[in-house]
């Protein structure tokens, strides 16, 4: 029996990360099996460790972490029509029976040498797009992607304001510029994260703690105040103060995740001037082939989203460099 390295949550008796020695698998029908090349360390896999974050519709209490992967076609089962060798990502997840199931949560993930995937799940990538940036295209930019086009509907020459430049807000000031927004202004309280937003294409870039906040972004936008908001940090105090800056039925799209209340302090006003708070998760599969043909056709790169590349063996230190946010990653890759 052949065996395989594979990072797994453990559930008992309290969640846990383990690197475990497991039998590689086997594609069953429609099936193919994965050499995986890359796979992304995401915000979500640390939650899930920590227990904040757990799975659905998993059946035991152990699983292959990893849902952001790129690989190659290694094998196939029966039926399937795929063919080996070809360069793919795997769609982040899966639906049947009208449940979405989430690879690296609800069944085997690509923090593995081998992963198995449906024939529907897989995505073909040109032959110049590296591993290393195929993986994270599913969720870390196809979750900012779906929010800006679907969901918050962002308009070219709408002023847009984007809270928290990590791992997606990096990849959201990105995708704004892409689609015009203007003027586009981060607000991070890390310096080092907001020259990044500047870099990434950013008009302005403030601190949340400046009190003078609301007064410079209502210059910045003739005194109008904000089309969009983002918030990509799951920060209640985010936002409050988000709302804060809104203009006449701007709307507040809500990314990064918090079990916490939200507060909206002045609900008249808010009321008054029509706005908006609309809640996001996730993507869906057009959005992944959307962004991988920007990608083709060299419109967008993720090159500079690679913070660091580490071997599958290190999943814990991605994991602890992730939760510390040492070096301030976008994206930290692991490699088998």
């Amino acid at each position: 029996m052949m065996t395989m390295l594979a990072g797994r949550l453990h559930l008992e008796p309290t969640p846990h990360l383990e690197m475990d020695e497991i039998p590689t698998p086997e594609p069953g029908p429609g099936e193919v099996l994965i050499k995986v090349a890359a796979a992304g360390v995401c915000l979500s896999d640390v939650h899930l460790i920590g227990g904040s974050l757990s799975p659905l519709y998993l059946k035991g209490d152990v699983v292959t972490l990893g849902h952001e992967v790129a690989g190659t076609v290694h094998a196939l089962g029966p039926g399937a029509t795929a063919t080996v060798g070809d360069r793919v990502l795997l769609q982040a997840g899966e639906k049947r029976d009208g449940i979405i199931y989430t690879r690296g949560v609800d069944y085997d993930g690509g923090w593995a040498e081998y992963a198995v995937a449906t024939t529907d799940t897989l995505v073909p990538i040109p032959d110049d797009l590296p591993f290393e940036q195929a993986c994270f295209i599913p969720d870390a930019v196809s979750t900012p992607w779906a929010a800006i086009t679907a969901t918050a509907q962002v308009r070219p020459a709408e002023a847009v304001g984007v809270w928290g430049v990590g791992g997606l807000g990096a990849h959201g000031i990105q995708l704004l510029r892409l689609a015009g927004a203007a003027p586009l202004i981060a607000v991070d309280p890390l310096p080092a994260a907001r020259e990044r937003a500047l870099e990434f294409g950013a008009d302005l870039a403030f601190d949340p703690a400046d009190p003078d906040l609301s007064t410079q972004i209502r210059q910045a936008t003739g005194g109008n105040g904000l089309d969009a908001a983002f918030d990509f940090a799951g920060v209640p105090p985010v936002r409050e103060q988000a709302i804060s800056c809104l203009g006449r039925k701007g709307r507040l799209t809500l990314v990064g995740l918090t079990d916490k209340p939200i507060t909206i302090t002045y609900g008249t006003l808010f009321s008054y001037l029509e706005q908006q708070l609309r809640g996001h998760y996730g993507s869906e599969p057009e959005h992944v082939l959307e962004l991988v043909r920007l990608v083709r056709l060299h419109r967008i790169d993720f090159a500079r989203s690679v913070s660091a590349v580490l071997p599958l063996a290190e999943a814990p230190k991605a994991v602890e460099m992730l939760e510390s946010k040492q070096g301030n990653p976008i994206r930290l890759v692991l490699q088998p």
